[in-house]
């Protein structure tokens, strides 16, 4: 069986193709960080790394399904004011399931999505806290050229390379 099977197919996805479309089209004049695929890499290579460092043997293809999916919904926070984590949570459930992802573990996704912008996750393990750590770490903020003007506060800034 091919590795990252499902996975493959959440990014081959005709649903998911267009979310990442419009997530480029609200984003196309943001000068801070996007909500694209290298950060969607990102954010799973590094909740990979903390998975193995920590010993907590989540699966590798549920992180990258996670990170793949916890931002899809941005575009509709531009357009509506939905919260992103709400609105990706509302999509993620149909591409999982057309992927081939059991009900078990499309709860488990969708409970990391729904999360991971909830300060309180970073201390909870599982995919959840993986991928709130992740997501928080995954931003190069010091080598972004639009650092000064990132309302993001200080101590929430990456300004180091630890990953």
């Amino acid at each position: 069986m091919e590795r990252f099977l499902r996975v493959n197919r959440i990014r081959q996805h005709d649903s998911y193709k267009e979310y990442l479309y419009l997530n480029e089209e609200a984003e196309k004049e943001r000068e801070f960080c996007r909500h694209d695929m290298a950060h969607f890499l990102d954010v799973a290579r590094i909740a990979q790394i903390l998975n193995l460092k920590e010993g907590q043997q989540v699966e590798e293809e549920l992180i990258y399904a996670s990170a793949l999916l916890h931002d899809i919904g941005r575009h509709m926070q531009y357009a509506d004011g939905t919260p992103h984590e709400k609105a990706s949570a509302m999509l993620a459930p149909s591409i999982l399931k057309d992927c081939g992802f059991h009900e078990e573990e499309i709860t488990a996704i969708i409970g990391a999505i729904e999360s991971h912008r909830r300060k309180e996750s970073a201390e909870v393990p599982g995919l959840a806290g993986l991928l709130y750590r992740a997501d928080k770490q995954s931003r190069a903020c010091f080598a972004c050229k639009a650092e000064a003007k990132c309302d993001w506060k200080a101590d929430k800034k990456n300004t180091y390379i630890t990953w």
